[in-house]
């Protein structure tokens, strides 16, 4: 008998970045408001890779943390161990769920599997993603479709689609919304912006900020040519500073080579997490001018810091910015008017900050893991019944 007794799930967190990008945020932030209710509600066990081992059984100390083999920090034999050790570590703690975090699942798990969908963007943005990287992610997709017991996708916009251009069952499909840290993503104090203009040398100047990673999809080469344009006449114009992962998008250099002399562009790389909320509250705007997300995370973290957001009522952004951000469209010309008419109105972007401070407190990760554990509540149950 299962029903009545919390499920034991796994989670294989061995696909989760060093940097801490999208899917690192979105398994730290859901096992940390799991680890609330290990014990009454959830009987968790992780596996991750060696370097985030002890990470983990710190951060979750009533759950079972396994080290994964060393060599699964290699993408290719991590997609190979997910086939074959990873059912059998499943076989040998007893679980009742193996919860899949990103895209990909065993065909074979001896278990009901869930599995994390996160956008369908290889689908309606197919011109964004090198060939390789689109045949894989649109082959994994159907398949967990079609495989998985349930699906977990982060907002409706992923659900509607999915069930649009793949046919998938939504009766399987589960939304369960990213939360924010608000420990982590916070108004930040005048120190903090200061901390941060000193290492990016901005002295006291003024800038706008994109963070993110660098792929087409970002848009980032438009938000660059629209901030040249809205700025290049202004006295003492902002800096555009990019920040976040180099990524593949080769259009950026030549939007980069595109930039009048006088304007100052930063592209700093990846920023410590502590300075991100004096980085994001301390811009004019956070400007995130996307052809399309899964969900938006950035700019949910963005609005949790109190800064002005600017970004495109595409796909599932206006459910994570409703009325709380300013939108435009993903054309340079557009993006420049968009941005000149918001630098010109103070009293808007204070307007913005708050409402998109306000509304990022809806967004938890509590919230985010009680459909998660409803999922693999019924994933099991199901599976006990059939």
């Amino acid at each position: 008998m299962t029903a009545g007794r919390p499920p034991r799930v796994l989670i294989d967190a061995t696909s989760v970045p060093a940097d801490r990008g999208g899917v690192g945020r979105y398994v730290d932030g859901l096992l940390g408001a799991l680890g609330r209710i290990i014990g009454s509600e959830l009987d968790l066990a992780v596996v991750s890779l060696r370097t985030d081992a002890e990470r983990y059984a710190r951060m979750l100390p009533a759950a079972e943390v396994v080290a994964a083999p060393a060599a699964v920090a290699h993408r290719p034999a991590r997609l190979a161990w997910e086939q074959t050790g990873l059912p059998m570590l499943a076989q040998q703690l007893a679980v009742d769920v193996l919860h899949s975090p990103f895209y990909t699942c065993p065909l074979r798990a001896g278990c009901p599997v869930t599995v994390t969908v996160h956008d369908a963007t290889f689908f309606t943005e197919p011109e964004h993603y090198d060939k390789s990287r689109r045949t894989f992610f649109r082959s994994a997709i159907k398949t967990s479709l079609r495989r998985a017991d349930r699906v977990i996708v982060p907002s409706k916009a992923t659900r509607d689609e999915l069930i649009r251009l793949l046919d998938a069952d939504p009766t399987r499909i589960d939304v369960a919304y990213h939360g924010v840290d608000q420990a982590a993503f916070h108004a930040p104090t005048e120190e903090e912006k200061a901390r941060v203009r000193a290492r990016l040398g901005l002295g006291d100047g003024s800038y706008l900020a994109f963070l993110g990673a660098k792929e087409p999809r970002k848009n980032v080469p438009n938000l660059i040519r629209g901030w040249a344009r809205a700025v290049a006449d202004r006295p003492n114009p902002p800096a555009l500073v990019v920040a976040g992962g180099q990524g593949h998008d080769d259009d950026i250099d030549k939007a980069v080579a595109e930039v009048p002399a006088h304007l100052r562009l930063l592209r700093p790389g990846y920023l410590r997490y502590a300075d991100l909320p004096g980085f994001l509250g301390g811009a004019l705007i956070a400007a995130y001018p996307s052809y399309g997300e899964g969900f938006g995370l950035p700019i949910l973290e963005a609005m949790a810091c109190a800064a002005p957001v600017l970004t495109t009522p595409r796909l599932s952004l206006p459910e994570v910015g409703g009325d709380a951000v300013a939108y435009t469209s993903e054309d340079p010309d557009q993006i420049a008017a968009d941005l000149a008419a918001l630098l010109d109105d103070e009293p808007r972007r204070l307007a913005l900050a708050k409402a998109g401070f306000d509304r990022a407190k809806e967004f938890t990760w509590e919230s985010s893991a009680e459909v998660h554990l409803a999922a693999w509540t019924r994933a099991r149950d199901r599976r006990s019944v059939d």
